[in-house]
């Protein structure tokens, strides 16, 4: 009830908020007045542009930032790679925090180098409405993951500063620290903090790098003194009354279907596990074949077996991947004495992917047996939950569509995004928008600046829902 009385202001704000018309600018429609006295605050500006027509976004602008932050990268264009601490890193943490200053935000960093940039709501005492993403960039990827959602939402505020519009609830962008595992192999580094992860704050301390440099001292580098107090970073829960994260879909629905939004109604966790095979090797001519212990084709038929218990789970929303499979020594000519494989299960159904990782498992041991082969190790590594989109932010987002006249459909997240850590915080919801064939993590990725400003109109108009609420 409390949400759609608030949409209703908020439509009402929109719809009447610009009838000054004399000279004296302290005259206006007495039905404004008369709406104002009835809600208790104000819903009249006097230079207020009043219409849903009136959230313009400044794509050309926007483009030009996209573009600027794409050159701090250390590969060539096309390409963007951004990793956590790099000298890249930390002047793309520059540009941002200038550009949420430029925007009148408050901007506040904190122990591992999440950024806050807030607009101070009339009724500021109440918890915040948030939304952003991420910056840093895998190895050879391209412009737009992460990027979009922290851009985007500065934009969204701008949208909504120009169009005169006040917030009841205050509204701050985050740009989270290291979404991407490339540096300590931690995804989401920034937004488990905040969710209060202790065990991670307490993994961080004996992290190191692929150079042996520990996570304290590159942190300390690129200027967090304070990385230790890791704790500081944890918020309590009902932080935020609400995140909402703007995305590129990374997959090639939206654009096949000519959809303009994508409405995440659900976020997919990954289980990871690594997996260790270990025979005897040999001499690849010498030794006979009736006899070999081989870790590789125990790998190999480990490898199928995830394929097949993925697809016997019977939902297209269980996936299966291994990503990696290292054979040891690594000779044409020698049987592989150990394999190691890492593998990637994913669902939105926490119950069915865990079924899938113990039949994983059990082919695991049972190859094992047959093939002679000693399973070494079956470790899982991280075992997140998935994310139910909150169902109010998903009536906002449906109903900002609506009024914009964008089509929409509603759709699942089978990728990881820090959405899924801030749903332990506040509740969560996401908007996507296509991408060039559903390229990602790969220089080709690409979203027409057309499909970023309607992400951003559409986010911007559901902030105002949010923060009215």
């Amino acid at each position: 009830m409390g949400l759609r009385f608030s949409t209703l202001l908020v439509l009402l704000y929109f719809i009447y908020g610009f009838v000054v018309i004399s000279s004296n600018k302290d005259e206006y429609d007495p039905t404004i007045k008369t709406m104002e006295e009835f809600s208790g605050y104000p819903i009249h500006e006097p230079d207020f542009q009043d219409s849903l027509s009136s959230l313009s976004v400044e794509t050309e602008s926007l483009q030009r930032q996209i573009d600027e932050l794409a050159t701090l990268s250390d590969t060539p264009a096309p390409s963007v790679t951004r990793v956590l601490y790099t000298e890249k890193d930390v002047l793309a943490r520059r540009y941002i925090k200038n550009l949420m200053s430029l925007s009148g935000l408050s901007v506040k960093e904190d122990a591992v180098g999440n950024i806050f940039g807030r607009w101070d709501g009339y009724e500021s005492e109440l918890a915040p409405v948030s939304s952003g993403s991420h910056i840093d960039a895998i190895p050879y990827s391209g412009k737009y993951d992460g990027v979009v959602g922290v851009l985007g939402a500065i934009e969204a505020i701008n949208v909504l500063k120009r169009s005169g519009f006040k917030p009841k609830r205050s509204l701050e962008v985050i740009m989270f620290t290291s979404e991407e595992p490339t540096r300590f192999g931690i995804s989401c580094l920034g937004s488990r903090l905040l969710a209060g992860s202790e065990e991670l704050a307490q993994l961080l301390k004996k992290t190191v790098d692929g150079q042996n440099i520990s996570f304290s001292n590159a942190a300390r580098l690129a200027g967090y003194e304070d990385n230790e107090a890791l704790s500081s970073v944890f918020l309590k829960k009902g932080s935020y009354s609400a995140f909402i994260e703007l995305h590129i879909e990374q997959g090639p629905i939206l654009e096949e279907e000519a959809t303009s939004i994508g409405v995440v109604t659900a976020i997919a966790a990954p289980a990871s596990i690594k997996v260790d095979f270990e025979g005897n090797g040999g001499h690849a001519g010498a030794a006979l074949m009736p006899t070999r212990n081989d870790a590789g084709l125990a790998a190999a038929e480990l490898a199928l077996a995830v394929e097949k218990h993925v697809l016997d789970s019977g939902s297209i929303d269980t996936v299966g991947t291994v990503g990696i499979l290292e054979l040891h020594p690594g000779a044409i000519n020698s049987i592989p004495s150990k394999s190691h494989l890492e593998i990637d299960t994913r669902d939105i159904d926490e119950k069915r992917r865990n079924e899938v990782i113990e039949k994983i498992k059990e082919s695991a041991l049972s190859i094992s047996k047959k093939r002679g082969v000693k399973l070494s190790e079956f470790k899982i590594v991280n075992q997140d939950p998935p994310a139910l989109s909150d169902d109010e932010i998903i009536k906002a987002t449906e109903s900002s569509c609506k009024e914009l006249n964008l089509s929409y459909k509603k759709m699942i997240s089978r990728a990881y995004h820090d959405s899924l850590f801030m749903a332990r915080i506040s509740p969560m919801g996401m908007i996507f928008i296509p991408c060039y064939k559903g390229y990602s993590h790969k220089p080709e990725e690409f979203s027409a600046i057309e499909d970023i400003g309607n992400g951003v109109r559409v986010l911007a108009l559901t902030l105002a829902k949010l923060s009215m609420s």
